[in-house]
């Protein structure tokens, strides 16, 4: 258990440390590139509807986008792991029945 949360706490540290470490960096990502190929295309094109809530910066955004897919892989990765014990426990059980018939 001691391990496990070691282990979660340098995977946290990994994704905080290179937020202070790399002050006024910019991640260009697919949003930007699509706003400039739209932009390219169509100059006097609107947008639809604006964000609620604007990041502070990129840094956090990208974080928060982490965040989300490390979430999702967990989720999944728990499922997977919940439906493989589930059914090996399954599997177990089917075996010793048929034992104790002979």
């Amino acid at each position: 258990m001691k391990k496990n949360l070691l282990f979660i706490l340098a995977v946290i540290m990994l994704a905080i440390i290179p937020l202070f470490i790399q002050k006024d960096s910019d991640f260009g990502g697919a949003d930007g590139a699509a706003q400039e190929a739209i932009t390219e295309i169509n100059a006097g094109y609107e947008p639809w509807f604006e964000s609620f809530w604007e990041p502070p910066g990129g840094e956090t955004e990208s974080l928060l986008f982490v965040l989300q897919g490390a979430i999702g892989a967990g989720f999944i990765g728990y499922f997977i792991g919940y439906m493989k014990g589930r059914k090996g426990k399954e599997d177990k059980e089917g075996k010793t029945k048929y034992a104790s018939n002979r």
